[in-house]
């Protein structure tokens, strides 16, 4: 499933119902027809300038298509894959909404909402792949074995009859393993307080998504959904920043891991 709106989807657009409405695209296809009969063409001529004329002015209105992310939620493992599936559901549920609300300023606000929806959604996916990467490379470190030579290690240094020479070698393997152990640690943190986080993102992108609904279905006032607006930017930011966290800490979890 992709990130991008369909063209079945941008063409239900407010936008492009007022186009084909607008008193400018009536006048164009005038335009058009008139030019159909000048250049000699006769009625039917002036039928498809009329229609090149209306057509090109309702092609205009179609808003392009957005250049994100593809979303492939079947690319995740669990938990992950169920974050984003959410999210997709309530995206969809958002522009329905926005498809099916009576035309005028709470439509366009929405619309505008529907934006920020949509990076927050993306942002949504950046997150899950990055937490699945993580989850994938936790899943590479054997820690039984780790403690398993560690303890031996530790068995081997604390040996009175160990050579001397031999300690510095059993030492600098002791501290090898403890950072492995350590390594591992840092990524189950990490793995755990994003899979909270994310959680409550995705609860709190519905039900932002079922007050717009709730808003578009009553034709409340564009006022009321400046509250939304906020708490959906708020949300946006909270996902790009755990996005970016993750940015950050993947890398050095497994760079710490291969040591």
């Amino acid at each position: 499933m992709a990130a991008r709106l369909s063209l079945r989807d941008r063409l239900l657009s407010p936008r492009v119902a007022r186009a084909m409405t607008s008193p400018l695209g009536i006048v164009l296809a005038g335009v058009g027809a008139a030019a159909g009969i000048i250049t000699g063409l006769g009625p039917i001529g002036a039928v498809a300038g009329a229609a090149l004329a209306w057509g090109g002015r309702v092609a205009a209105a179609i808003p392009p298509a957005p250049a994100g992310p593809d979303i492939e939620p079947r690319a995740l493992g669990e938990p992950w894959r169920a974050f984003v599936t959410r999210a997709l559901a309530n995206r969809g549920r958002f522009h329905q909404a926005v498809r099916e609300a009576r035309d005028g300023p709470l439509t366009e606000r929405l619309g505008q909402i529907g934006v920020r929806i949509d990076a927050g959604v993306e942002e949504s996916w950046q997150v899950a792949q990055r937490a699945h990467s993580l989850t994938q490379a936790r899943r590479q470190v054997d820690k039984a074995a780790i403690e398993g030579q560690l303890a031996e290690a530790r068995r081997a240094l604390g040996d009175p009859n160990l050579p001397p020479t031999m300690a510095p070698t059993y030492e600098r393997t002791v501290e090898s393993l403890q950072a492995q152990l350590a390594s591992a640690r840092r990524m189950e943190q990490v793995i755990t307080q994003a899979n909270a986080e994310l959680g409550l993102l995705d609860a709190r992108l519905g039900e932002a998504v079922t007050r717009a609904i709730e808003l578009g279905a009553r034709a409340g006032d564009v006022g009321e959904l400046g509250e939304l607006g906020d708490d959906v930017e708020s949300l946006v930011r909270e996902m790009e920043a755990l996005r970016q966290a993750l940015e950050e800490v993947g890398p050095v979890a497994r760079g710490g891991a291969a040591g």
